[in-house]
């Protein structure tokens, strides 16, 4: 018996590397060839089969289960014996179970003779992908027939078994990317899209069968049957994904849907995976024709210029090193990787989709072809033609030899040295460091080459590596690229982009949409990346995405204005109150345009005379409060933007809010008493005064601040409404009423503010609107020590009357500079504090307001000294800092903390800690009150706070009584 042609040709492979396990491996195969009678044969081939063997445990399982097999392979004319293995696949018969173990075997057949004339030089690469992609054909055409088959006996399918058009007429599955170009690498899946035409299929099926289901159900038979793992391995793994938006659709489509989802939201990557379809199982005339229809969507012989710039992003979105740097062997990717398979075909498919559509002749499904075809037609230049077809099949060559080692669907080589050495064994080198070198310098080449298309193009990579969103999963380069970004979840960033690109949010249903947003997202995510705090970021500015009813605008915005771009995306990583304002009104972003937002706080805006001007032409009091709420809405995001970025600082925002908190009063009065006059009728002779105390009054307030208010007035004794006959009393609590409901009612713009009244005379208890000769009273003989502190920061805000206006102020100021003889202020105030430490103790260190050296201290110390010296003459002041004239440790103190308050407040809704905040937040926040990292701001705060303290136990020492002051 003598060796067939492929033994000669074997010993291209390189030298054994571990002679103990080739001499096993001997042993195994002598007993079965000597008991066959080739054992003469198996002698004369072994020196070329032991390199082999040694290198791919794989093969050589092969050959241990199947000696006969081995024997046909080497004995056979190879192109006969791949003749002899497609005919009997073809010609297998009966059910699932009788083809399940046949076709893994031929299947194993096939692959020994496969992987022995590839390295043995017998098939060129055409032949090898030729011989895998034929046998995946048939194989396929058998599995299907074979679950029909069993459809048929249950009774489900009634259509004629040897219908010429498939199993099913009107079914039909297309062979999908290096399957569909008969490219097929050693041990690829199997992309199969399948599709069905009711119009055809439904007269197949017994009646009361619906459709939809028996074909998905028939679907996943047939794929179990080919990628079902058994004792004799697996025939194809299949993947159904390359079909309309995968996610959402069923694993076989219906023609019509099919067809319109193309043609309105199909993407540039899906017209470059039909260039290599073609029908392949079930109903080929049915495939044939649907890909006819699919021709206008995947060939257009015209194209603007957006339309051209979103398919070469394709390959644009590849990171690409022009000097190859970083480029290794070990740990490789031949097929996504830098230098790699993919971006070869990129290359020539981004070419054929813009050029293909006038020139039929560059419509070439194969790699090799499409070069050609664009070298000829004088596209691509004879050298780079050369040079790229000569890489790409040393690639596939290097792709087959990786997956021969264990049969797996991986593309890397082995960062293992010894595995890598028995893929550079296969290859037929001996030397690892030459094979390495040999594959970097190939990869460099390609990336090199790759490269030459971006000159002159917008880069659509990142710094980080490659962001690649087509497909139907996720690219392994992608994933790296996102990890490195500091993504924590690599995986759902990728999905949610792809989900994106699919259009499955208003932002990106049209096409234009579409091309915006391939060039806005690795800017996107580049600037997530450079916050320090990307997962946050991307998870606000998807809420803000995808609530956008479009999205053309405002990513062209993004697009023209990059600062401003990377302010948004600040603010999604930073600041959730802020982000969720944005999520929530897109249309916050038109106030980031205008010349007004960026204007210091301290300037006049013009937006105080708007809000009334527009507040007053409203036509009723509910179209007035929407009014005030759009503006005050836009307001406080300008403001938490300029105090998130520094650019305000906490003295400039606390009167910037306290201007705008000043502006919704003044606007929304005049409605809450227009609106109380409506219902009741006016009251002659009357006035009324708004009055703000806490941190309004003091004109020191933050993004998370209530209104603390009082309404005072002051009318005649028999003064009653014109229409119900209200009088002052019933009048005026009325008008209280409306303008708490005005500021604090949630309405389809959202809410403005809490109102807190309790800080008027009597409290809760009493009335909500007082007249002022009560008032004045009340201070005389009932208030308490703790109530002459608050007054210290009231301040008339609104009134119907200047003069009345100016009445409530001197009177106020007369309150707070009448003696008090007998009254202990300080000993009160320090009783109060501490019972505040006792029943309000600090929820942690950065409970700015409580914690001992903190603001309460300050502003204590501040209102004490306030009523002490008003009597004889002392200044009055709301402000918390003039009032501490005198008292720099805690002036400083309240400043820093002040200037912290105001980060914390315009970022979130609830005070954080820090401390579990990102280090980029915490290094804005630190920048915010003055410092250039945030250990020197803790540093700082601690020591300031030790000497407010300090300062405080000064100027309130214990008192010598313990009489507990009443309740706050």
């Amino acid at each position: 018996m003598n060796p067939g042609p492929l033994h000669t040709r074997l010993a291209a492979c390189g030298p054994v590397v571990d002679s103990a396990a080739a001499g096993r491996a001997r042993e195994r195969l002598a007993e079965s060839a000597a008991e066959g009678g080739w054992s003469d044969l198996l002698d004369a081939a072994w020196p070329s089969l032991v390199p082999v063997f040694a290198a791919s445990p794989y093969l050589f399982g092969l050959a241990r289960r199947w000696p006969d097999i081995l024997r046909n392979v080497l004995v056979d004319d190879p192109d006969a014996r791949l003749a002899d293995i497609l005919a009997r696949t073809a010609a297998l018969g009966g059910g699932a179970d009788d083809l399940r173990a046949p076709l893994r075997r031929l299947k194993g057949e096939l692959h020994l003779l496969t992987a022995l004339a590839d390295l043995g030089r017998v098939w060129d690469l055409d032949a090898v992908t030729d011989a895998l992609s034929r046998f995946a054909d048939v194989a396929a055409r058998a599995a299907l027939a074979a679950v029909a088959h069993d459809q048929r006996e249950r009774g489900k399918i009634v259509g004629a078994p040897d219908d010429p058009r498939g199993p099913l007429p009107g079914l039909f599955g297309l062979a999908m990317g290096k399957h569909g170009a008969d490219e097929l690498n050693y041990s690829s899946d199997i992309d199969v899209s399948l599709f069905w035409d009711p119009d055809v299929l439904t007269g197949a099926l017994a009646p009361g069968v619906e459709p939809q289901r028996f074909l998905d159900r028939l679907a996943q038979a047939f794929a179990g049957l080919m990628q079902e793992r058994t004792g004799e391995g697996y025939v194809f793994r299949v993947d159904l994904r390359l079909r309309p938006d995968p996610s959402s659709t069923p694993p076989v489509v219906a023609v019509p849907f099919a067809l319109t989802y193309y043609e309105s939201v199909g993407q540039n990557w899906e017209r470059a995976a039909f260039i290599k379809a073609r029908p392949m199982l079930g109903d080929i005339a049915a495939g044939a024709a649907f890909l006819k229809a699919l021709r206008p969507f995947v060939w257009r012989r015209s194209l603007d210029y957006p339309a051209i710039l979103d398919i070469q992003s394709i390959k644009r979105q590849i990171h690409v090193h022009k000097t190859g740097e970083g480029l290794e062997a070990a740990g490789a990717n031949l097929k996504l990787g830098r230098g790699g398979i993919r971006e070869i075909e990129f290359f020539a498919q981004t070419q054929q989709l813009i050029l293909g559509g006038r020139n039929p002749g560059l419509r070439r499904s194969r790699t090799v072809e499409a070069l050609a075809a664009l070298r000829d037609a004088g596209h691509v230049s004879a050298e780079v033609c050369a040079a790229l077809t000569r890489a790409y099949v040393e690639l596939r060559a290097l792709e087959h030899r990786v997956q021969m080692l264990d049969d797996e669907q991986t593309h890397d080589l082995p960062l293992d040295p010894a595995r890598r050495g028995a893929v550079a064994a296969l290859a037929g080198e001996g030397d690892l460091a030459r094979f390495d070198a040999g594959v970097e310098a190939l990869l460099a080449g390609v990336n090199r080459r790759y490269g030459e298309l971006f000159e002159g193009e917008e880069e659509l990579s990142s710094p980080y590596g490659s962001l690649v969103f087509t497909g139907v999963e996720n690219d392994p380069e992608t994933l790296r690229t996102l990890s490195r970004m500091g993504f924590s979840d690599p995986s759902g960033v990728a999905d949610a982009i792809r989900s994106w690109h699919h259009g499955r949010i208003p932002a990106t249903r049209t096409a234009r949409g579409r091309e915006l947003f391939t060039r806005l997202a690795p800017r996107l995510l580049d600037a997530m990346a450079g916050t320090g705090a990307p997962d946050a970021a991307f998870r606000r500015f998807a809420v803000f995405f995808s609530a956008l009813s479009a999205g053309v605008q405002v990513q062209a915005l993004f697009l023209a204005q990059p600062r401003l771009f990377e302010l948004v995306v600040g603010v999604m990583a930073f600041a959730p109150r802020l982000a969720r304002a944005l999520g929530r009104y897109p249309a916050a972003l038109d106030s980031m345009l205008d010349a007004r937002f960026a204007r210091a706080l301290d300037e006049d805006s013009g937006v105080v005379a708007q809000m009334l001007a527009d507040a007053a032409a409203a036509p009723d009091f509910e179209a007035a409060m929407n009014v005030v709420r759009r503006i005050h809405r836009e307001q406080m995001f300008r403001i938490g933007v300029q105090v998130i970025t520094g650019r305000s600082d906490a003295e400039a925002a606390g009167r910037g809010y306290a201007v705008l908190a000043d502006a919704c009063l003044r606007a929304l009065a005049p409605a809450a008493m227009s609106e109380t006059v409506r219902q009741g009728g006016g009251l002659a002779g009357g006035a009324v005064a708004v009055v703000a105390l806490g941190k309004a009054g003091s004109r020191e307030m933050t993004a998370s601040s209530d209104l603390d208010l009082m309404t005072l007035y002051d009318a005649p004794p028999d003064a009653v409404s014109e229409g119900k006959g209200w009088s002052a009393g019933v009048f005026y609590p009325r008008f209280t009423q409306r303008l708490i409901a005005a500021l604090s009612a949630h309405t389809a713009e959202g809410g403005l503010y809490e109102v807190d009244m309790r800080l008027r005379p009597t409290g809760a208890k009493g009335p909500v609107s007082l007249r002022l000769s009560a008032v004045e009273e009340y201070y005389a003989t009932e208030a308490d020590t703790w109530e002459f502190m608050a007054l210290t920061r009231a301040r008339a805000v609104w009134s119907d009357d200047a003069d009345f206006a100016a009445r409530v102020t001197a009177t106020l100021e007369a309150i707070l500079r009448r003696p008090r003889p007998g009254v202990d202020i300080a000993g009160d105030a320090r009783r109060m504090r501490d019972l505040m430490a006792r029943e309000r103790p600090a929820r942690g260190s950065w409970d700015l307001k409580l914690v001992p050296g903190g603001q309460v201290d300050a502003e204590f110390v501040a209102q004490v000294h306030q009523l002490t010296r008003a009597p004889a003459g002392g200044p009055l002041t709301v402000s918390t800092l003039e009032a501490l004239a005198g008292e720099p440790e805690l002036a400083e103190a309240w400043r820093l903390q002040q200037a912290i308050g105001q980060v914390l407040a315009a970022a979130f809704d609830e005070r954080p800690d820090p401390l579990a905040e990102p280090s980029g937040f915490r290094q804005r926040l630190a920048r915010a009150a003055g410092f250039d990292s945030f250990e020197a701001l803790e540093a700082r705060l601690a020591e300031v706070r030790g000497a407010a303290r300090t300062a405080f136990e000064r100027a309130l020492p214990p008192p010598a009584t313990e009489t507990p002051p009443r309740s706050v």
